[in-house]
């Protein structure tokens, strides 16, 4: 049965589920050091059966992750999405940048959007993030979605911290949903210059 992916947009994203096409930029990532968090680097079997994998997961589970594009160029950033392999304890948000194109907004932007839609379409009342805990760049990000870093979850071999989203109660209408779309502004404006450390 052919799963039919949804297309999401943002004011400067379109995600879209991956494509052929796309698996160069995700080999390029995962077979270099910006992996390292993610199992990586791999090798170029380890990046296609990856890359397989992310494709026949919309097929399993009927969700999983979209291709993060430029609205007006088409250019890819990155991927972000939903990603439930078998030995997950609980299905997780997820998201990874191509290395040349972190700390535009681009992976809070489209998390955001795909956190929303996952609570409002496919009727996720819950969400976690497995981060690794030296992965200081997703772990901001995640703190600065809402989520917390939940001692008493299931982790997936140990070695990873376990962040929990916001229940989708807690976040309609609330402080830090404005927050995020304040940023998210900021970010879509051409004179914002953050400063600090670089952040997706």
């Amino acid at each position: 049965m052919s799963t039919q992916i949804p297309k999401l947009e943002t004011n400067r994203l379109s995600l879209r589920g991956p494509e052929p096409e796309d698996y160069p930029d995700f080999k390029a990532t995962f077979t270099s050091y910006r992996a390292r968090y993610m199992g990586g680097p791999l090798n170029a079997y380890e990046a296609w059966m990856l890359y397989a994998a992310e494709i026949g997961h919309w097929q399993i589970r009927g969700y999983g992750m979209w291709m993060i594009h430029d609205k007006t160029t088409d250019e890819t950033y990155g991927m972000a999405g939903a990603w439930k392999p078998a030995a997950w304890p609980e299905a997780e948000i997820a998201w990874v940048i191509w290395p040349d194109k972190a700390g535009h907004g681009y992976a809070l932007e489209a998390t955001h959007a795909v956190r929303d839609y996952l609570y409002a379409q496919k009727g996720w009342d819950a969400a976690v993030s497995y981060i690794d805990p030296k992965n200081l760049d997703s772990i901001r990000l995640a703190e600065r979605l809402g989520a917390v870093k939940d001692h008493d979850a299931a982790t997936i071999d140990g070695n990873d911290a376990v962040y929990r989203h916001p229940a989708p109660a807690d976040l309609k209408g609330s402080q830090l949903a404005h927050g995020i779309e304040m940023e998210i502004s900021h970010y879509a404006d051409p004179l914002f210059k953050p400063k600090g450390w670089a952040i997706d």
